[in-house]
């Protein structure tokens, strides 16, 4: 048995998906696996289900494609080969623990920007954060958690 929503909630719940970032972080990822998600970014809803809420002609999208820097590449390719403008963020100075030597963090995001990425998560050293060493979480030896957005 189906849930019933009204159109209302309907509308809403395609613009969520508008500002959902579609990411995958795994460790074996391929290009296909890239090109996968990126279809799935540019397609995120069925088209049968937006023809029958009459949003099919919309394009609506996700937000955007998140990957590891050293997949930053695979995913500009693949959004252009599917001609499409979704930006391309990534994870970026030694994610998920944040415990690179801060040059390596920055050369990290560098990367990455040259690579395409429009759109930079940066993470910041769980140890501090655990440890309580606020002033080494915002000081010179870490960065805070922050959303970088590159100009296109």
């Amino acid at each position: 048995m189906g849930c019933i929503i009204s159109i209302k909630q309907a509308a809403w719940l395609l613009k969520a998906v508008t500002f959902i970032d579609l990411t995958t972080l795994s460790g074996d990822d391929t290009f296909s696996n890239i090109q996968r998600l990126c279809y799935k970014a540019k397609y995120p809803i069925r088209e049968d289900l937006l023809k029958a809420l009459n949003m099919h002609d919309k394009g609506i999208t996700t937000a955007a494609v998140c990957v590891y820097p050293a997949r930053v590449c695979d995913a500009v390719k693949a959004l252009k080969a599917a001609g499409c403008s979704i930006p391309v963020a990534s994870v970026a100075t030694g994610f998920p623990a944040g415990q690179t030597h801060l040059k390596t963090r920055l050369e990290e995001i560098r990367l990455a920007v040259e690579d395409g990425a429009t759109e930079i998560d940066v993470v910041i050293n769980r140890t501090l954060v655990l440890t309580g060493q606020w002033e080494g979480r915002t000081g010179k030896k870490g960065l805070p958690h922050l959303k970088i957005s590159t100009p296109c």
